[in-house]
């Protein structure tokens, strides 16, 4: 679901961006919205958090703001799992869709619709990095604390970061959503640089765990009109739920996926089981009060995140392992945060991961 005048609330503008150059066209957009000049975000997190639902209710506030640190930076990621090197272009926080399992829920207190409008700073910053070239090549995504492209199509953002990768070689940009918010990149200069992914599971979990989400057809369309439009592609089964008959469900996704998209053009695929920090589990109980998943056979893991017993990961795992191998042998196959043994008794290697997805990067993508 995209973020629209139909679902926002009130508009919340800081009053140190009421004077850029693209706060106008914003507002045009969410014209007959409520908004407010607020001094900080202070007031904002206040309304929100005085809600009866604060996370439902801050799916439905936007709030225009800097950012004020780094936009660009490291993942988050684990020392105790393997991580790959990724690195977070921040561009806003929180998502208007609603899933069960969304880390977000527990990680930002209270949550809030930010996106940071300091453009000028971003691509100044952006084009350092790229210039740069220390990593040689680098991968950069921006939907870590959010999905890339429900500001679409207000905010031009994606518009720009497209065509300002797509005029170097050395870099990729990952946008990775869960919508079909797709109608603007027909057309943009990409060069190859933006590979355009997508988050998929199977057809009950989407159902059962994933609100206001597009549908698995409907993802995998959209992948495909990207491939026409000579995009790279990737996708990610994370989180992967396990549900009696879960193994055979995924296998039939993996078939999906390349019924609608050619496997010589897909950048990587990621898989990682469905693991939660303690506090996520009264959230999900509360918000969500038919799911089951938290109910599943976990242990608490090396990161202190709850996750599935070992070998039910691994055997999961090895059943996507056969699968992606018979129907996708080149494409980049990794865990997230995952550890040498499941590697090994999974795909039969423990690789360099940030090596394999840099090499992955340079054949599809065509860098240099």
């Amino acid at each position: 679901m995209t973020l629209t005048a139909k679902n926002i609330r009130t508009v919340y503008i800081d009053h140190d961006v009421q004077d850029l150059p693209n706060i106008q066209p914003i507002l045009d957009y969410f014209q007959g919205v409520p908004r407010e000049i607020v001094d900080g975000p202070t007031a904002v997190f206040r309304r929100v958090a005085e809600a009866p639902d604060p996370i439902s209710a801050a799916k439905e506030v936007l709030f225009l703001t800097k950012n004020k640190g780094a936009f660009v930076r490291k993942c988050p990621g684990t020392k105790e799992y393997t991580c790959c090197g990724y690195q977070i272009l921040h561009i806003g926080t929180f998502c208007t869709m609603d899933c069960s399992y969304c880390v977000l829920q527990a990680y930002f207190h209270p949550p809030a619709l930010q996106f940071f409008v300091n453009h000028d700073d971003l691509f100044a910053e952006l084009d350092q990095v790229l210039e740069s070239r220390n990593p040689e090549i680098r991968r950069i995504g921006t939907g870590e604390f959010t999905d890339s492209m429900i500001w679409e199509p207000w905010s031009g953002l994606s518009h720009r970061l497209v065509e300002r990768f797509g005029r170097q070689d050395h870099a990729v940009l990952e946008l990775k959503s869960k919508t079909v918010n797709i109608q603007g990149l027909d057309k943009l200069s990409h060069n190859r640089k933006t590979i355009m992914a997508w988050s998929v599971n199977t057809p009950e979990i989407i159902a059962t765990q994933e609100r206001n989400t597009a549908p698995l057809h409907a993802r995998l369309a959209a992948a495909a009109k990207c491939e026409s439009w000579g995009y790279p592609l990737a996708f990610h089964f994370d989180p992967m739920v396990i549900y009696p008959g879960c193994e055979q469900e995924y296998e039939k996704v993996v078939d999906l996926i390349f019924d609608h998209v050619s496997p010589e053009n897909v950048v990587w695929i990621s898989l990682g089981t469905f693991r939660f920090m303690p506090d996520l589990k009264a959230i999900i109980e509360s918000r969500f009060e038919k799911s089951k998943i938290v109910y599943g056979e976990f242990i608490t893991g090396l990161d202190n995140k709850m996750r599935y017993f070992k070998p039910l990961r691994i055997k999961l795992f090895q059943v996507m392992a056969a699968a992606l191998k018979k129907r996708a042998p080149q494409a980049a196959a990794y865990f997230c945060m995952e550890d040498d043994e499941v590697w090994r008794k999974s795909f039969n290697q423990t690789p360099d991961l940030p090596s394999l997805l840099d090499q992955s990067a340079q054949r599809v993508c065509l860098l240099k």
